[in-house]
């Protein structure tokens, strides 16, 4: 393979000429040594205000430190080394305590904090897993992990250009954050009649939503698992509940497909129609924007004599109720009688229309943040496979673009 001017190729790819690729031991030293766990029972008798560090974060506050320095935590042992839920390497800055589960790195001279610890959050750990019953990163191996240097500066640079997409990052975070919280005090308010909006003055009811629709389970073709049920091809969608974990207000897709024979062994429900699930993840409904049919884990409210996004926002609202009440088996269920007799305030028609309209440009807000927090996120992790493998360039405050190969 040719290598372009400017580029060598080494044991880990093709880097710039003026970067070195050394053992995580040659760049860091380990002060594992000095670390040490501490009971639950114990950390009880000593709080305080000092961060109390382990694999994947700040554990506790206890009242004495360890370390008092700048310093990298990579996570030693947990299913984090492989799902990566989570930070894996973070930085850690002042008094700290720091148990047995998190690699404590201080960088040798050379080499930039900054840099390191973004450079060991980019890496794949799966290969360096020595763990059987559970994911660990024992010290030799870590030891032995290749490091791409850049000379000093480029690592300051590169370091400064990921922070400052993490502070973008933090700062939509917390946007969200305080977003949710503004959404479900309105949910909390508007819901129950305790602040009205303007121009609204009508009589609130109470009423038991099996007055307010025909409520009818899901039906499941058996053996549920058979091929003969499902078609690709099929524009029938058969809910999971899965599907709608992570769908919003509206169900646009599902995972699987029925076909004609499944159909006839479930039970239809046309576009348009609200259902909520009922079993594992009970209470969460959603509004269909396809044809699917349903199985016994759902309910549909047909026939609705009211708002069908504000009965949505209020299942919404009292969906963490839900497995306050619900039956316990191998898996949360709630019963038709159960919602049926659940009993919620109402206000006249017209409010009704008015305050899902309120909640739903909410969640449209919600939803436009968190898509850009997303495309942030996904910026940032081309970002670190361009910069931290030199296939991008920061020399001298400029931008440079080259390819290694």
């Amino acid at each position: 393979m040719e290598v372009r001017p400017g580029y060598k190729q080494t044991a880990v790819g093709v880097v710039p000429v003026d970067w070195r690729v050394k053992c995580l031991s040659d760049v860091a030293d380990f002060l594992d040594g000095r670390r040490r766990p501490v009971k639950d029972t114990e950390r009880a008798k000593v709080q305080g205000d000092i961060p109390y560090y382990g694999a994947s974060g700040i554990v506790d506050y206890v009242n004495s430190f360890l370390f008092d320095e700048d310093l990298i935590l990579l996570g030693e042992d947990g299913e984090n080394i492989l799902s990566r839920n989570c930070r894996l390497a973070f930085k850690i800055s002042g008094k700290t305590w720091v148990n047995n589960h998190a690699h404590v790195l201080r960088p040798k001279v050379g080499m930039a904090l900054d840099y390191l610890v973004e450079f060991l959050e980019s890496r794949d750990y799966a290969q360096y897993n020595t763990g059987t019953a559970q994911p660990k990163l024992n010290k030799r191996v870590c030891s032995g992990i290749p490091v791409l240097c850049p000379p000093l500066s480029e690592q300051r640079a590169i370091a400064a250009a990921l922070s400052d997409a993490d502070a973008l990052l933090g700062g939509l975070e917390r946007l969200i954050a305080k977003k949710r919280d503004l959404r479900q005090a309105a949910m909390q308010q508007l819901l129950t009649g305790q602040t009205r909006l303007p121009g609204f003055n009508g009589e609130w009811v109470a009423k038991r939503l099996g007055a307010l629709a025909k409520i009818q389970r899901g039906a499941s073709p058996r053996p549920i698992d058979s091929p003969v049920w499902f078609d690709d091809n099929s524009s029938v969608g058969w809910v999971r509940i899965s599907d709608v974990t992570c769908s919003g207000m509206f169900l646009n897709e599902t995972t699987q497909r029925l076909s004609p024979l499944g159909v006839q062994h479930s039970r239809p429900v046309a576009t348009g129609s609200l259902i909520m699930s009922i079993c594992a993840t009970v209470g969460r409904p959603v509004i269909t924007r396809i044809d699917v049919c349903i199985h016994d884990g759902f309910v549909v409210f047909d026939d609705l004599e009211a708002d069908q996004s504000f009965i949505y926002y209020v299942l919404k609202w009292i969906e963490p109720d839900w497995a306050r009440h619900g039956q316990t088996g191998s898996q949360m269920n709630l019963n038709t009688g159960l919602i049926n007799g659940t009993v919620i305030k109402l206000p006249p028609r017209q409010e009704q229309t008015a305050i899902a309209a309120v909640l739903s440009d909410m969640d449209a807000e919600l939803s436009a943040l968190e898509a850009r927090r997303d495309k942030t996120r996904a910026l940032k992790q081309g970002m670190m496979q361009e910069l931290l493998t030199g296939r991008v360039r920061l020399i001298s405050g400029e931008l440079t673009v080259e390819s290694g190969e």
